[in-house]
C-alpha cells in the first residue's frame, strides 16, 4: 500500500499541499531534521534563492542515503525569517515538488533561525 493524501472537499484547499497525509501500516518513516541553505563544505549561500535550493538539494541527499526520493516525502514544516521570502520558498518547492499528490505541509514565517544569516529552514517526514 502506498501513502495516502486527503483533500476532502469540505475543507478549503489554499494552495500546493495536501490536508491530511496517511503512511501505510510497516512503512519505513524518515524523519527529516531541519535542513538550512549550507553547502557540502558549510558555506551559507547568498540570498533566499540560494539558500531555498541548498535546503531542498541537502534534504534529497538525506533521502537518498534512505533509499528514497521526494516522492516519499509526507510531510513539511518549512520556517522562512521575512514574509517576503514566501514566494522563493514556494518557487524552490515547486521544482522539487512539481506535482500531486503534494505532501500535508506547514509554512511558517519565524523571527530568526540558529545563525542570523539564515534566511530558510525546512524539515520534512518521509515513508516508504
Amino acid at each position: 500500500m502506498a501513502n495516502k493524501f486527503h483533500n476532502p472537499k469540505t475543507v478549503a484547499l489554499a494552495g500546493k499541499y495536501s490536508l491530511g497525509a496517511e503512511v501505510p501500516p510497516n512503512a519505513r518513516v524518515l524523519f527529516v531534521s531541519g535542513q538550512v541553505g549550507l553547502d557540502a563544505k558549510g558555506k551559507l549561500g547568498a540570498g533566499i534563492d540560494k539558500q531555498c535550493d541548498l535546503a531542498w538539494k541537502n534534504i534529497g541527499q538525506v533521502l537518498k542515503a534512505a533509499g528514497m526520493t521526494y516522492r516519499d516525502i509526507v510531510k513539511i514544516n518549512a520556517y522562512v525569517t521575512d514574509p517576503r521570502y514566501m514566494t522563493a520558498y514556494r518557487e524552490a518547492r515547486a521544482r522539487y515538488i512539481p506535482k500531486e499528490p503534494f505532501p500535508a505541509s506547514t509554512l511558517v514565517i519565524v523571527s530568526g533561525l540558529a545563525d542570523a544569516d539564515m534566511k530558510v529552514e525546512i524539515e520534512v517526514v518521509a515513508a516508504k
